[in-house]
């Protein structure tokens, strides 16, 4: 690990100052992904900016939204009353990820952030086009069953040579995808906010780039609308081990029901793309039906036709459609 210098900021401005002022210095908060990064010689930061004691450890609702700090610990997040009566699909995919020790210690803010796990990408040794662009991508041609099915051009296009074919990590991303959430960023501009659909990028031309964040930009919040999905909704994470293992598919399905037909849908993936994979469509074909799994096998196929395999994960494609299915029934309640 090289040396670098440490920086504790007094408020969000002094801290994008900071980050600003020296484009090789990163916010740290909790850790858990940065430093197994630094410690690899991946990353390597020459100013380490803390944020720690910054005021964005809230969760609050505010008018017709639930407003959560980006400092906010995932384990206090998934025990909040305010997320499991409003929000359990959220507290669900948190509870699925990692294991307790970790979420005790990582944010809401890193979540959002943290970078592949992709064994290509922590291996120094290995091309990466993410780690060193234009380096090539050696999970293309070598092992690459955990990896994407759906690529940049709307899930048709195929697997660029000077891309990442790695997927996103992270499972309370995938929740928060589906439930449309809004991530509040402070940057030297001031504030804006940005859908999750648009904060994390796909891997086209700079497959180095993560998100859509600027320069010296930090994330201080992200806020979930109200709905109608609580009494109807299923986080469902297919991995190889039940415990702290990444998802090879993951789905989050939410419904909103009433007399026994579907008035509203949401289902977002994840292990399946190098964002979480938002299905646009499932709105319309789902709305106003009644549940049943050959509506949802019907479904499910039809979002699984632009998905393409590469050469050692084509069962991904069978499972990520079965994982569908099952996450619809349960949060609908049929067996």
């Amino acid at each position: 690990m090289k040396p670098f210098q440490y920086l504790r900021p007094k408020t969000v401005q002094e801290a994008v100052t900071m980050a600003t002022d020296n484009p090789e210095a990163q916010y740290i908060a909790g850790g858990t992904n940065l430093v197994d990064l630094m410690k690899r010689g991946i990353a390597s930061p020459s100013k380490l900016i803390d944020i720690n004691h910054l005021p964005l450890k809230k969760i609050e609702h505010r008018y017709d939204r639930l407003r959560i700090g980006a400092l906010v610990l995932n384990s206090d997040l998934a025990q909040h009353k305010a997320v499991l009566t409003r929000q359990p699909l959220l507290a669900q995919a948190l509870l699925a990820g990692a294991s307790g020790q970790l979420r005790n210690m990582a944010t809401v803010g890193g979540n959002l952030l943290q970078r592949t796990r992709c064994s290509y990408f922590y291996d120094l040794a290995l091309p990466c086009n993410k780690r060193k662009p234009g380096a090539g991508c050696g999970a293309e041609e070598g092992i690459n069953r955990t990896h994407a099915i759906f690529f940049a051009g709307n899930g048709f296009g195929g697997i660029e040579k000077s891309s990442c074919i790695a997927v996103h990590p992270s499972d309370m991303c995938v929740a928060l995808t589906a439930l449309e959430t809004t991530v509040v960023i402070n940057g030297p501009d001031g504030e804006r906010r940005v859908m999750m659909k648009d904060f994390h990028r796909l891997s086209t031309q700079q497959p180095e780039l993560d998100t859509n964040l600027g320069p010296g930009e930090l994330v201080t919040a992200i806020e979930v609308v109200d709905n109608a999905f609580a009494k109807h909704s299923h986080y469902l994470k297919v991995r190889d081990r039940a415990s702290y293992a990444f998802a090879l598919v993951s789905v989050a399905a939410a419904l909103q029901m009433d007399g026994g037909r579907i008035w509203d849908a949401r289902m977002a993936l994840g292990g399946v793309a190098h964002k979480p994979w938002r299905y646009w469509s499932i709105d319309l074909m789902l709305r106003g039906q009644v549940p049943s799994e050959k509506l949802f096998r019907e479904v499910a196929e039809h979002e699984m036709e632009g998905a393409k395999a590469t050469a050692q994960n084509a069962f991904k494609i069978k499972l990520a459609s079965n994982a569908m299915v099952a996450a619809l029934k349960t949060a609908a309640g049929i067996s």
